[in-house]
């Protein structure tokens, strides 16, 4: 398989970096999944779960949502590895990127919003069926009036609604935008090296505050996530150390972050509660590393699958479609993840077997959440709205 850094997704007026795409692919994927299994957790955990503790489904469970919580923190990697490194000016960059991600949250926010409140208000037995959809808290909309919406809709921007929980991640990328130019001088001025330093005691980090849940002697708050992973995206897309860019290493990294999150979890969990370690704890550093590096040298294993190669595929074209519209994606697929997961519950596949059951609705949520976005980015000037490149 060629090196798919150097290979390019040819679009009118843009040229798009295919490792970069299919990581972003990636990053809203393992979304869906772990919220996925956060939306099925109830099966495999607690006195009324239908699949025992430590059964294979409740390890199918645990790997879903270990494993892949990789998502937002591939986000923020993008985000540094496309951003940084570029001596913007400070007013340029805000004007560029806050409205990228604030129009497309606005307008999710209050579309969502008002779907429920309308299914709430005017459909025939709409709250016993939005409970028995499980879609969410809707206390405010009991009151039938302006007041009632407008308490509803602040609350799903802020993301206190089930279907809005998500959201959270608007806030955390907002604050580490506002922060970036300033970065951004930085790194634009740092070599390598100096990158190193910064990234050796974000690890620190990751190590005691995130993995060991212990303060470490020296304050380090500079170096804590989120911004850590910012860094260490633009580090790792230019870095040419030849052990990071070795994609047998990168393999190895993936594997053994794994194995370590699982054993961990299955070792701390009881019948009661799933362990689960912090997102952004060293396991999940060393796990995304080792992603990131093992797309930008995959090429180095000198396998060649046209399927995968032929950038007029439809494996390719794939990738960017989720890439373009990941974002939008993002805003609406927890909101889908919980409607499929109703339906499911209520045609009784849960019950029966859950592979299947998150199978189902993996499948489902996602092709609908990229059918709504993409669909809808043909209409002219909806793209930056709805949250489509």
């Amino acid at each position: 398989m060629e090196n798919i850094e150097e290979s390019t997704v040819q679009k009118p007026k843009s040229k798009r970096i295919f490792y970069l795409d299919a990581l972003r692919a990636l990053a809203i994927l393992s979304v869906i999944i772990i919220h996925v299994a956060a939306s099925t957790q109830y099966l495999v955990n607690g006195h009324s779960a239908v699949y025992p503790f430590l059964s294979s489904s409740w390890f199918l469970n645990d790997i879903m949502a270990l494993c892949f919580r990789i998502g937002v923190v591939l986000f923020l990697m993008l985000a540094g590895a496309l951003s940084l490194g570029r001596s913007w000016e400070i007013k340029t960059f805000l004007g560029r990127r806050i409205p990228r991600i604030v129009l497309p949250f606005a307008f999710w926010g209050f579309v969502l919003s008002a779907l429920i409140a309308a299914y709430v208000w005017f459909v025939p037995n709409g709250i016993a069926n939005f409970s028995a959809f499980n879609l969410g808290r809707i206390e405010p909309l009991l009151s039938y009036d302006l007041i009632g919406f407008l308490t509803f809709l602040y609350n799903y921007y802020m993301a206190y609604s089930y279907t809005s929980y998500a959201y959270w991640f608007f806030w955390m990328i907002l604050g580490t935008y506002l922060i970036m130019p300033i970065f951004d001088k930085w790194v634009a001025n740092s070599s390598l090296n100096e990158l190193e330093y910064f990234l050796f005691f974000w690890l620190i980090t990751c190590i005691f505050d995130f993995t060991l849940d212990i303060s470490f002697p020296i304050k380090l708050t500079y170096f804590v996530s989120p911004i850590g992973l910012v860094v260490l995206g633009y580090y790792l897309r230019h870095t040419e150390r030849k052990w990071l860019n070795n994609p047998y290493i990168a393999l190895l990294l993936i594997i053994a972050a794994c194995v370590c999150e699982v054993a961990i979890s299955a070792t701390y969990s009881t019948p009661d509660s799933i362990y689960k370690l912090d997102r952004y704890s060293i396991f999940t550093a060393i796990e995304v590393i080792g992603i990131w590096q093992l797309f930008r040298n995959i090429g180095k294993f000198n396998i060649h699958i046209r399927f995968f190669e032929n950038p007029k595929g439809i494996f390719r074209r794939a990738i960017s479609g989720l890439a373009k519209n990941s974002y939008g994606i993002y805003l609406v697929q927890y909101f889908m993840i919980a409607a499929m997961d109703g339906i499911v519950t209520m045609l009784g596949i849960s019950t029966k077997s859950y592979p299947l059951t998150v199978f189902l609705i993996f499948v489902l949520s996602t092709f609908v959440s990229w059918a709504v976005i993409e669909l809808l980015s043909y209409i002219p000037g909806l793209g930056k709205a709805i949250g489509s490149k």
